[in-house]
């Protein structure tokens, strides 16, 4: 038992009269209370309390201890009650890692709407496609796009990133539509070189068969944004994020192609550092973007300034 543990059970014993009373109050056993008691009063060099077989009082120096125990007693409590009410609260700096385009055009309104609900809250929102160490450059939250292999570190499943299949009517005029995942072969291909195998692109069907699709064509960037403006300009097909897309599809600007089949879809996580203590501005920022990833979720973004 440690000196706050003695303390309050030294409180105990003086309100109660009783070392089998407090004991039982605190879970422990009345000789283990009578004991730490006994080396109280002998670390002091004083008797604090009276035994006696109608119960025990507080000696003269005992009723004063008592008091100053009381009075620490609850700024210990005051303390954890302050301790309590900074955890519960959003508060402090948050250092969020993102890839660029999704940071861009989804995670910065999202939490910007998030800190406007928590105004004591500051965020450091860092756009990277690079992979980054969480631990060694001071991330607290990471938000990444793949299945997360093993590791030491927390996830939170937050939902899914579709991808569809696009190009510009006029490129459709053109070079006709294609009917099924092979017509692809017969068309210019905008390849983004970071996922969807890149220039290999797999399809899935209704029925549950796969197509995988060799591509070719002139344009190639590990760029989402550079993608999609290839693709708004006409210069071929091009396999790009709902959230991408979405904008320009509903502009009709862009046209989805092939829609009996499907890209493959990646997961979106949230990645913390220790999946045992995660601070409540970590937890909360959590639970917000679980609830912005539902549904068709990448239908409610706000429209682009510019693409």
């Amino acid at each position: 038992m440690d000196r706050v543990q003695g303390i309050s059970l030294f409180i105990r014993v003086v309100e109660t009269g009783s070392f089998s009373k407090a004991a039982e109050d605190l879970g422990i056993t009345q000789p283990t209370a009578t004991k730490f008691v006994a080396s109280m009063e002998k670390r002091l060099g004083a008797l604090l309390l009276h035994r006696s077989t109608r119960g025990v009082t507080p000696t003269e120096i005992g009723k004063v201890y008592y008091e100053k125990c009381k009075l620490i007693a609850r700024e210990i409590e005051e303390a954890d009650d302050i301790a309590s009410l900074m955890q519960s609260k959003v508060r402090g700096k948050l250092t969020i890692s993102s890839s660029v385009a999704f940071g861009r055009r989804v995670l910065t309104p999202s939490i910007l709407e998030f800190m406007s609900q928590h105004p004591e809250l500051e965020v450091n929102l860092n756009m990277d496609d690079r992979y980054i160490n969480l631990v060694e450059q001071g991330v607290d939250l990471a938000i990444r796009m793949r299945r997360l292999p093993d590791s030491s570190l927390g996830s939170r499943f937050l939902g899914t990133n579709p991808w569809v299949l696009v190009a510009t009517p006029q490129y459709l005029n053109d070079h006709s539509v294609p009917q099924a995942p092979e017509d692809i072969q017969r068309h210019r291909a905008l390849i983004y070189s970071t996922v969807q195998a890149d220039h290999r692109w797999n399809f899935t069907g209704k029925s549950g068969q796969s197509e995988s699709i060799e591509v070719k064509g002139p344009f190639t960037s590990n760029n989402l944004s550079s993608i999609l403006s290839a693709a708004r300009a006409g210069m071929g097909l091009a396999a790009l994020p709902s959230y991408v897309a979405h904008q320009s599809i509903k502009d009709g600007i862009l046209k989805p192609i092939l829609e009996d089949w499907s890209l493959p879809s990646q997961e979106i996580h949230a990645v913390f550092s220790s999946p045992k203590h995660v601070p409540t501005k970590v937890s909360r920022c959590i639970d917000w973007l679980q609830g912005q990833f539902k549904g068709e979720w990448w239908k409610g973004l706000p429209a682009a300034k510019s693409e």
